[in-house]
């Protein structure tokens, strides 16, 4: 096993990475899928506490983090911390990511197998990402570009944006945050949206086949596609329908926020 400890600007490469962890607080985290040796490129950094990188040669597993910043307590970090790290990793498409931030914004692209991503109020880009994803913030937005894998988004007040997604599963629940999807369904695509107060926006094209429904309390229920129907009772309100031959699914269910279905161009 290699260690290094990092309070300055340092460039690193390692043999073959299949797992990857990496941690940090505030400053800028770039993850990206390469062909080349796994790097590591640590262009700033300001903090009294070092960044610890460790490579374990017979497993394969590549973590950089630091001490104190544990994966399962990042989302409870609270303290002031003024630790900033800018740094770049390059690792194989197929590596499992794990990377996790407090305040820094962060970029993960280009990767076909398992990713977990974590923020406080840092905001995250997922970019051509076509394996199984997690992402899980308190206030911190999720963007996600040329989705085609799975997707499982948790948040208090985040938004989430889902652009020219394809998705096999996606399921996003949220308190307060916004969530904002143009989707293109696969035919055994499952799509749900939650939110207590965060309004939801989806678009689809227009010669979408799936089943849709949607619900809130109090909430404004808006659809472009006449094929849906609106229904209300004391305290419940839904648009359901079938689109095209139906197939794929999509639920959207919020308490007070504004659900809108708009029709965009066909496939």
């Amino acid at each position: 096993m290699q260690q290094w400890t990092i309070d300055q600007p340092e460039h690193l490469t390692f043999g073959d990475v299949t797992s990857l962890d990496v941690r940090i607080v505030s400053g800028r985290l770039d993850v990206l899928a390469g062909d080349g040796p796994p790097t590591l490129e640590v262009t700033e950094i300001d903090s009294a506490s070092p960044l610890l990188v460790t490579y374990d040669e017979d497993t394969r597993a590549l973590t950089v983090a630091y001490r104190d910043l544990t994966w399962d307590g990042m989302l409870g970090w609270l303290r002031r911390d003024r630790r900033s790290t800018v740094l770049s990793l390059s690792v194989p498409k197929t590596c499992k990511v794990r990377a996790g931030v407090v305040a820094a914004p962060a970029v993960v692209a280009g990767f076909e197998r398992m990713a977990h991503v974590k923020s406080v109020s840092g905001d995250i880009v997922l970019d051509g990402v076509s394996g199984d994803v997690a992402a899980n913030t308190v206030s911190g937005a999720v963007e996600s570009r040329a989705l085609e894998g799975d997707l499982s988004f948790n948040s208090i007040s985040g938004d989430l944006t889902v652009a020219d997604g394809t998705p096999h599963r996606l399921r996003a629940k949220t308190v307060s945050g916004r969530i904002m999807a143009d989707l293109a369904l696969r035919p055994t695509a499952h799509v749900t949206f939650t939110s207590v107060s965060g309004d939801i926006l989806v678009r689809l094209p227009e010669n979408t086949d799936a089943d849709v429904i949607a619900r809130a309390t109090s909430g404004r229920l808006i659809s472009a596609f006449d094929e849906l129907s609106n229904s209300s009772s004391p305290g419940a309100r839904s648009l359901s329908g079938r689109l095209g031959g139906g197939m794929a699914s999509l639920s959207a269910n919020t308490v007070s926020g504004e659900v809108t279905l708009l029709k965009g161009d066909k496939e």
